[in-house]
């Protein structure tokens, strides 16, 4: 394939992402409204992940304490790691480690099973009933992650700053008190928007291309397994690409000197 051809391809692909992206927009409010499928897809996304996100930030909150109570205490600031990991996990660590695993737990298996309904020609039975499947199986599924990576982000900040306490307070001997209150300090609208904002944008985006990946299965088996890593993989560069952009304007529009 020449290099004119990649480019193509790599523009055609491009412009059926971005119109999947569009259309999952424009036909969100339009009837019907497959209420149940969005139901089922939010308990998949949001009830299901509820432990593995618990246990991942738990660990990246035990780890982050001990990190930053181990440098700080050498210079004598050790009363200062409530306040960093307060503003880490809430601006910065709680979204995008809950994002990198609702991908690997929630991406893949959205990619995976539209990628067997198109395998199994179930996408092609709803056309001919004239069911549009961007109405039927996507949208519940970019609705579901919109609605639901946020409340897991919350909850994996929670279990995150507990892991932090954890740490600081039965590993190096700090006051509790003063752990929380110094966390509390930093609940800030600038700290808290920056960092609320973030999982609605990732949801959207993780959903639309594991959905777009999903849809273009071809091959059998082996054309699964290739549409789920691709899924996989180029969710977790776009979320983490996204995340700097974010961060760059959130910093700049909130008044954050840099």
């Amino acid at each position: 394939m020449s290099i004119a051809d990649k480019i193509k391809t790599i523009l055609y692909e491009l412009q059926s992402f971005y119109l999947l992206c569009l259309h999952s927009i424009l036909k969100l409010f339009k009837k019907p409204f497959y209420f149940d499928d969005m139901i089922e897809q939010m308990e998949y996304a949001g009830a299901s992940s509820v432990l593995i996100v618990s246990l991942v930030c738990l660990f990246v909150g035990m780890a982050l304490s001990l990190q930053l109570s181990a440098e700080l205490s050498g210079l004598g600031l050790k009363m200062y790691t409530g306040k960093i990991v307060g503003i880490a996990v809430i601006r910065e660590i709680g979204p995008l480690v809950t994002a990198l695993v609702f991908i690997g737990r929630v991406g893949a298996g959205q990619t995976a099973e539209i990628g067997s309904m198109i395998l199994g020609h179930q996408i092609d039975t709803l056309r001919v009933y004239g069911i549009d499947p961007i109405k039927k199986v996507v949208i519940p599924r970019v609705i579901a992650s919109i609605v639901m990576l946020p409340c897991l982000t919350i909850i994996g900040d929670l279990v995150c700053l507990f892991g932090g306490y954890y740490i600081a307070v039965l590993v190096s001997n700090q006051s509790g008190s003063f752990y929380w209150s110094s966390i509390i300090r930093e609940l800030t609208f600038q700290n808290v928007f920056s960092g609320s904002i973030k999982p609605f944008i990732f949801g959207y985006l993780i959903s639309c291309i594991s959905c777009y990946y999903g849809i273009r299965t071809k091959g059998g088996a082996k054309g699964l397994r290739i549409s789920t890593t691709k899924a996989v993989v180029t969710s977790i560069v776009v979320v983490i690409a996204m995340d700097f952009v974010l961060t760059r304007i959130l910093l700049y529009a909130l008044g954050f000197s840099v």
